[in-house]
């Protein structure tokens, strides 16, 4: 059985999609799930750098280290490498199936539509807010982390199944 894969994608890869992969990999750890988790931006203004200190400090506050986190934009490779590309918002979605080739094997898709009751809403982008709006931020992606788990799990038990 392979483990999935989820790449998570935001404007500048600095703020939401970084939060968001911290938050899948505790989720997945405390669900004992190996998952191969990335993030990227649609943009390249970030390539290289490290998070926000505003995005570094909210997962800090949550006990996850991401300073380590290094920006970087989505590549074509990226359609072949993972099997769930996941994005904050309308804008960025439009952007990534616009990059998407035909033969991407990535289930593309809002971030928040695995949350019920959230479907077609975006992740509240924090960058121009103050501390409170990236807790608001880690809050919507952490949620979203949780039923991500939830429906991985489920695929795992369905590949199980099939033997």
């Amino acid at each position: 059985m392979t483990k999935p894969s989820i790449l998570f994608v935001c404007l500048g890869n600095i703020c939401r999609s970084p939060l968001a992969e911290a938050a899948l990999r505790r989720r997945a750890a405390a669900a004992d799930l190996v998952v191969d988790a990335d993030s990227v931006g649609t943009a390249n203004y970030h390539v290289g750098e490290p998070p926000d200190l505003r995005a570094i400090s909210e997962a800090k506050r949550q006990g996850i280290d991401i300073s380590d986190y290094c920006g970087r934009q989505l590549a074509l490779d990226d359609f072949a490498k993972f099997d769930h590309i996941l994005v904050m918002d309308e804008d960025n979605l439009a952007d990534v199936r616009a990059l998407a080739p035909a033969d991407s094997k990535a289930k593309i898709g809002l971030l928040l539509d695995v949350v019920p009751g959230s479907r077609g809403r975006s992740v509240a982008d924090p960058w121009h807010g103050t501390e409170a709006d990236f807790t608001a931020t880690w809050k919507e992606v952490d949620a979203a982390a949780e039923a991500l788990i939830a429906v991985l799990l489920s695929e795992r038990r369905d590949q199980s199944a099939k033997g």
